[in-house]
């Protein structure tokens, strides 16, 4: 029989307080795939027709996806490799649940009991549907956890930017809350239309967007780098998006039995005022800020300026070798170059199997983060580029967005 506990201690001591972490790929039954993951073509379809295509990859995850009843019990879970040689593995979970502290630190512990977030690549050809996150108080009411999240936009996996490069976020500052409610009366009778009462902001790569929870939105078809809350829960309110239909469930699945035909009570899942913000790009979008900038390296804040989560992107400039230190834990995933970090080979992948091991994503506890990590770009062209993903206890992370 085996003993994790020992195996998980055994693992994370060889790595030096860094955790090699297996892809994550997750179906989604609507929409059509980006095809940038970097997943075999003959993939996309792993788990078969009826879970629909392969449009996600999620990172440091300690949750599972709201994927219905066809779902496998761990979907969604991050999962340590062991070694190199095998296909061993445990959760992520499993790990802080064993380790705790000694993973995410004292202050994660105290406050969430766990690692609070996780992050994805969303890769979708076609736009996605006008959806919510709930806030807090309203996903408490179905046991579940307020969603808010941020977007990145990586030049490195965007080529080309699918069906639709602009995304929606809230309406109109002049939209009257009676006329979103009758489109959603209307939800079986026709096409919504609903973003004809909202408004749409051309993606820029290389910057991204903060969305709180209760904000409506309808991300463009570009692939995103997502910090977000440990929750995967929204309220769907377009009904068709690029010819494909949406059933109601997905505009009341996450309302109480008793609230699924009250209007009132699926228009309160917005927050109102934050969706008719007559300065939303001023309070919400997020260009880089940098951290720090030299011949070797540079670091830039990409997430920030929230309360529950926060990320950067470093670039290694080809040929060095840069030892970074972090005041909290944190993931992370490489997107361009090869070389090393810490005791780890790594390299920003070509081609993925579905179920097989990478080493581009990893997993830094507390103490290696602050003790710093060594990261060597073995390219002797090319820059090595990686995005870092942190709960809402980063010292140094921006409070505010540069005026």
């Amino acid at each position: 029989m085996k003993n994790t506990a020992l195996i998980i201690k055994n693992t994370l001591e060889n790595g030096e307080g860094v955790f090699r972490l297996n892809p994550v790929f997750v179906p989604r039954r609507f929409g059509k795939a980006g095809h940038r993951l970097k997943l075999h073509p003959d993939d996309y379809f792993a788990l078969g027709l009826e879970r629909g295509s392969i449009k996600e990859r999620w990172f440091s995850s300690t949750i599972t996806a709201n994927n219905g009843p066809l779902a496998a019990p761990d979907e969604g879970l991050s999962y340590v490799a062991v070694s190199y040689g095998s296909d061993e593995k445990f959760t992520l979970k499993e790990a802080i649940d064993e380790l705790g502290a000694l993973i995410v630190g004292g202050e994660l512990m105290k406050k969430y009991g766990g690692w609070p977030m996780y992050s994805k690549f969303f890769d979708f050809e076609n736009p996605l549907f006008h959806h919510v996150h709930l806030m807090f108080e309203d996903a408490a009411r179905v046991g579940k956890l307020g969603k808010p999240e941020s977007y990145y936009f990586p030049k490195q996996l965007n080529n080309y930017f699918g069906e639709f490069n602009a995304t929606y976020f809230g309406f109109d500052p002049d939209t009257d809350p009676e006329e979103v409610k009758k489109r959603l009366r209307c939800y079986n009778k026709g096409d919504t239309r609903i973003t004809e009462l909202s408004r749409a902001y051309r993606v820029e790569l290389g910057t991204g967007w903060y969305t709180p929870a209760g904000v409506i939105h309808a991300p463009a078809s570009v692939l995103t780098y997502e910090p977000q809350w440990n929750s995967d829960v929204n309220s769907v309110e377009e009904n068709v998006v690029s010819g494909e239909i949406y059933p109601r469930d997905m505009l009341v699945e996450e309302c109480p039995p008793e609230k699924r035909d009250d209007i009132d009570y699926i228009f309160g899942l917005l927050d109102w005022e934050k969706n008719i913000d007559p300065h939303y790009k001023k309070h919400y979008f997020r260009p880089p800020v940098t951290a720090v900038s030299n011949d070797e390296y540079e670091e830039k804040w990409v997430s920030y300026a929230n309360d529950y989560f926060g990320a950067k992107e470093i670039t290694v400039q080809p040929g060095c070798s840069v030892t970074v230190k972090d005041g909290a834990a944190y993931g992370t995933i490489f997107v361009q170059g090869h070389g090393t970090f810490g005791k780890f080979p790594c390299e920003a992948p070509t081609l993925l199997r579905f179920g097989g091991q990478s080493t581009d994503e990893f997993f830094v506890t507390e103490a290696a983060a602050k003790n710093g990590v060594t990261i060597i770009n073995m390219s002797r062209v090319e820059p090595m580029v990686a995005l870092k993903h942190f709960g809402p206890n980063h010292p140094d992370m921006p409070k505010e967005v540069p005026v």
